[in-house]
């Protein structure tokens, strides 16, 4: 098997397997307990809430862990609103939410579901050709009412990389909240929240070769954030219920190793997505690869192929023992054509359909990319011919 979905979930690092299984077998105890063993248990946990803040130059008292990105979103987002509907008229703030046209559906959902039970408005900016968000719409869309900023650092289909930077100076000159969708790039490229200047960054263990079921949200001492799931008062009264000691320790693990191999990792897979990308635009006539060329995740690569579907050459290529995508793996099963392609401007009808996602990790080599590249043009050539007959 060639595993080019890495996107969508990472093989659990050997390293990380070891000590979670260690943790399992021996430190049984409950965080929360007083008596020895639960104090071994408590030093666990918090020393992996500090792996995780130094992957992403955070304080470790900023660290609340969670299930993963989908429960990260939903916190970052409802926790704001909640607060400020809370406060009510004394910050000077309603209830208006600005994200993007191309989030994950965790966001797009949550911002939903937040004008229907919350009577939140939600504006929902444009994207252009690249899939890049332009920060003076963001800025133009702030009012007096602006409660929360929610964009994606980098998407999750077409890798594109937005100007956070850039939107979180303009968040910070009108004191709105900002909050970043950082599940695709924490543990694959350099994410430092004070460079970034976010108050909150979702991000997930399982997607950089950590624990499935186990995620963190980062949320800045000072931001408006209140409690949703109420119990036992765990992870500082944000996130009730008693830990997932085993997923924890190994997303702390995972971090450590992602900190330690991540600028030789990068530049590797960076090689690698480049000549998948010049493999594929030279062997493949009318081949469309979506996304900035440049500003995108190193081991992203997205292709559309015009008037073929994307589920054919997806089945095609795991009949050679190829794995990728058709889009994102949380929309597995839907049948209409990627909201993220869609709102890229221009994009031929065409080519809605036929999008694959090649996402490229460690076990990847050079002849991986040889032998995808010639086994997409064979199948693209063999579905042409069979469509167009």
């Amino acid at each position: 098997m060639i595993y080019l979905d890495h996107a969508a979930t990472t093989p659990l690092h050997p390293e990380v397997a070891a000590v979670m299984y260690d943790v399992m077998q021996k430190c049984y105890g409950n965080p929360s307990t007083t008596y020895t063993i639960g104090r071994e248990a408590r030093e666990l946990l918090e020393n992996a809430r500090k792996q995780v803040a130094d992957l992403i130059c955070a304080q470790p008292e900023e660290i609340i862990f969670t299930s993963g990105g989908t429960e990260s979103d939903f916190l970052a987002l409802w926790g704001v609103v909640c607060s400020h509907k809370e406060q009510g008229s004394k910050k000077g703030r309603g209830s208006h939410i600005i994200t993007s046209s191309i989030e994950h559906h965790a966001v797009l959902n949550n911002s939903a579901n937040l004008a229907k039970y919350l009577d939140c408005t939600v504006t929902y900016l444009p994207v252009d050709g690249d899939g890049l968000i332009d920060p003076a719409d963001v800025k133009q869309a702030i009012r007096s009412d602006t409660t929360l900023i929610s964009i994606m650092h980098a998407n999750n289909e077409i890798g594109t990389i937005e100007p956070i930077e850039e939107i979180a100076s303009i968040a910070r000159e009108e004191g709105v909240p900002f909050h970043i969708d950082a599940v695709q790039t924490v543990g694959h490229i350099p994410v430092d929240v004070n460079k970034l200047g976010v108050d909150l960054l979702s991000l997930s263990g399982h997607k950089f070769y950590g624990p499935k079921g186990v995620g963190a949200l980062y949320v800045r001492q000072g931001t408006p954030f209140t409690s949703l799931l109420q119990g036992g008062g765990q992870e500082r009264g944000y996130r009730s219920g008693t830990e997932n000691l085993p997923g924890i320790v190994g997303l702390g693990k995972a971090a450590v190793i992602a900190q330690r191999d991540m600028e030789k990792e990068q530049q590797r897979l960076e090689k690698l997505r480049d000549a998948l990308i010049k493999g594929i635009e030279e062997q493949i006539p009318g081949a469309r690869l979506n996304g900035h060329r440049t500003k995108r995740l190193p081991h992203n690569v997205n292709f559309a192929f015009p008037n073929i579907e994307g589920e054919s050459l997806l089945l095609g290529l795991d009949l050679q023992g190829i794995a990728v995508s058709s889009g994102s793996a949380c929309s597995t099963g839907s049948e209409e054509p990627s909201h993220v392609l869609r709102a890229l401007g221009g994009l031929p009808d065409q080519y809605l359909n036929g999008a694959i996602r090649m996402t490229l990790g460690r076990s990847n080599t050079e002849e991986d990319i040889t032998t995808v590249i010639e086994a997409l043009a064979t199948l693209v050539k063999k579905l042409n011919q069979l469509f167009s007959s």
